[in-house]
């Protein structure tokens, strides 16, 4: 199938997608020829992400020891180090409901409000705010917003904490107060939902047992918009091609080591077996996401809360809520700690990807602003407070970065979210429970 558009060494649309057989269609990054297409004042688009982590943190190991600028690394927070200077963190805050559980935890962390107790489906809370901004900035994207996860129990039903609906555990995201968005686990989904290949498993299966990447499918029209390129733009375009590629091998790969049969079709399909390569799969998808401007806003569930996930490669037998409650053993909190290094550790592979993405008059990481928390203080006690949070990026010029801004005694958590939507043009004064805003 032929291009449907003019390639010319003038100008091409930002919205340009190739398109092949099987149902291909690839978008293209951000690229010097694009700037014809578009105005001398069109700003940068800009980009909002959250990560969660869940069962807490050691707190003393992720807020800075003082506060104010130029604050100095914690011990959790220093893989991010080589990125201080777009980092704000945010602490001594409490969230929204006092109930010592897990399910509140995610259930407030992004809708900023009181979950109503019920272990039936007459669930409520709030819409959260990647939702509410989606609906502010991703309304001319292919998604206005994507939330993924690595771990799956949207099939439980009831209380999943006493009192309190699973849903409020199965998801972070929330379109409106009785209406969960469910999150995707599997890379291979979010691969083919992106760049297309079928609409059904068994077409996409077909495909992928042709080892054919995506990119042979408009390899055509490929060489057809390279060759009206600049060299800046090939480099640029070649370095993204890469990416795809790259992470179509990793998924393939992944196929081969959980060997899913095609007559399965229920099963998960390129689910890696490591949970690291799952984790970098899942933010590498994201920042080709972002890169490719086939969405702006992205949640992203790291693991579940109450995960029974061990991490052998970090000597860590013991499941994580088990490690999580410490008992204020030394021993133990320890262990914790490396734990919330190591998600940190993957955390900032993702940051250094979007820092070293070209992106108009800058990079991803300077025209987004990403999240980083949990939605308990301490795993061991299930506390409400004090809560941290790490926000990163330059937010296309909106944010100061290397300060540390402690909130004072009873801060909500829900008024850092009111005021990270306050700067994507959201006019609203209040968010969840939220008593004021913080100055970021």
């Amino acid at each position: 199938m032929k291009l449907p558009m003019f390639v010319t060494k003038r100008s091409l649309s930002r919205r340009t997608f190739l398109r092949g057989a099987a149902g291909a269609a690839l978008a293209l990054p951000m690229l010097d020829a694009m700037a014809p297409a578009l105005t001398a004042a069109t700003p940068p688009k800009r980009r909002l992400g959250f990560v969660y982590v869940p069962n807490g943190v050691i707190v003393e190991q992720f807020v800075p020891a003082k506060e104010g600028d130029n604050f100095e690394i914690s011990p959790i927070l220093k893989p991010l180090e080589a990125y201080k200077d777009k980092i704000v963190v945010v602490s001594g805050m409490t969230r929204a409901d006092t109930a010592a559980n897990h399910a509140v935890s995610s259930g407030c962390w992004l809708t900023g409000a009181r979950p109503k107790r019920t272990d039936g489906p007459d669930f409520r809370i709030g819409t959260s705010l990647d939702q509410l901004v989606a609906k502010q900035i991703g309304q001319d994207t292919m998604f206005p917003s994507i939330e993924v996860a690595t771990e799956d129990f949207s099939g439980l039903l009831g209380a999943c904490d006493p009192g309190y609906s699973c849903a409020y555990m199965n998801t972070l995201n929330w379109a409106s107060p009785t209406t969960p968005l469910p999150m995707e686990i599997n890379p291979r989904v979010m691969f083919e939902r992106m760049f297309g290949g079928g609409s059904t498993a068994e077409e996409r299966m077909t495909r992928m047992s042709t080892n054919r990447s995506i990119l042979d499918f408009v390899a055509s029209d490929l060489k057809d918009l390279q060759s009206g390129l600049g060299a800046s733009d090939r480099s640029r375009l070649n370095d993204y091609l890469e990416n795809v590629r790259e992470i179509e091998r990793r998924i393939q790969q992944a196929m081969t080591q959980t060997k899913i049969q095609a007559e399965v079709p229920a099963e998960p399909v390129g689910v890696p077996e490591s949970f690291e390569e799952h984790v970098s799969l899942m933010y590498d998808l994201l920042a080709v996401a972002y890169q490719a401007d086939l969405t702006r806003v992205f949640t992203f569930m790291v693991a579940r809360e109450v995960s029974q996930r061990t991490y052998p490669n970090l000597g860590l037998t013991e499941p994580h809520h088990a490690i999580s409650h410490h008992s204020n053993r030394p021993e133990q909190i320890v262990k914790h700690t490396r734990l919330n290094v190591y998600h940190m550790q993957l955390f900032a592979r993702f940051i250094q990807r979007l820092h070293s993405t070209p992106d108009g008059d800058g990079s991803l990481l300077d025209h987004s602003l990403i999240a980083y928390g949990p939605g308990m203080s301490d795993g061991n006690g299930h506390t409400q407070g004090p809560i941290p949070i790490a926000i990163i990026g330059g937010g296309n010029g909106s944010m100061r970065g290397n300060r540390h801004i402690k909130t004072p005694q009873g801060t909500t958590h829900a008024n850092v979210m009111l005021s990270i939507g306050q700067k994507y043009d959201l006019e609203m004064k209040t968010f969840g429970v939220s008593t004021g805003t913080v100055g970021l």
